[in-house]
């Protein structure tokens, strides 16, 4: 469970990375950026909520 928690903590820094990336893209004037920016984001956050609620 440690390895887990652990795991599911730097997920949440990546996606908060990811989700900075995305904001500073769209107020810079880069929407395709953007966009990948916070697919990104949600995917890094997908995976680790995956790693810390699998059976």
């Amino acid at each position: 469970m440690v390895e887990r928690l652990g795991m599911a903590g730097i997920a949440l820094v990546l996606g908060a990375l990811f989700a900075l990336v995305s904001v500073a893209a769209f107020l810079g004037g880069e929407p395709f950026l953007g966009v990948m920016g916070a697919i990104g984001c949600l995917m890094v956050l997908w995976v680790g909520g995956l790693t810390l609620f699998r059976g």
